[in-house]
């Protein structure tokens, strides 16, 4: 009887213990599992992703809020490439500078799209069907854009007023970027 109880004995150790490698081994391989995707997906999307190239374009809206409808509202857009190093003044800790050679004259850009937008005022105060007709025109030219494949990145609006001045300028960019 003494055999026969260390023989269950000697069994029920060596079935747990079988059972506890089992969880073990189903834990390590789980665990190696998660590791090698993890590396996987990793080094596959570090290793044959590029660095993505962008170009970018801005469109500056300048809506008057000049009384009585004297100012000018205008939508500017694809203005030409200019190098802006032209214009750059590098000054060095020493106090000396690299200072750009042109003149304004020379580095202003001629060439741009311009589109007229209606005044927030006129005579008679402010028209709100203006308004309606400038939004009507700048989501025209967002659609168009977004046809094009640009992508709204963000959007800078503020207005410019002259002390004590009632008149102001209210102006809106729109920065968008693409693949190249």
């Amino acid at each position: 009887m003494e055999k026969t109880t260390k023989i269950y004995s000697l069994y029920l150790v060596n079935n747990k213990t079988i059972k506890i490698m089992k969880k073990s081994k189903e834990a390590f391989f789980g665990l190696f599992t998660l590791i090698g995707i993890f590396f996987i997906v990793t080094g596959y999307n570090s290793n044959n992703e590029q660095a993505k190239v962008y170009e970018f374009e801005t469109v500056t809206v300048v809506e008057s809020l000049i009384q009585n409808g004297l100012g000018r509202s205008r939508m500017i857009s694809k203005t030409e490439t200019v190098n802006y190093r032209e214009a750059t003044t590098i000054r060095k800790e020493d106090g000396e500078k690299e200072k750009s050679k042109k003149s304004r004259a020379e580095i202003r850009t001629k060439a741009f799209e311009e589109t007229k937008l209606l005044n927030f005022y006129n005579i008679a105060g402010i028209r709100f069907n203006n308004i309606a007709t400038n939004d009507a025109m700048m989501r025209a030219k967002l659609n168009e854009m977004s046809s094009q494949g640009w992508e709204l990145v963000s959007v800078a609006a503020g207005v410019e007023s002259a002390d004590k001045e009632r008149d102001a300028i209210f102006i809106t960019r729109f920065f968008f970027k693409r693949e190249k």
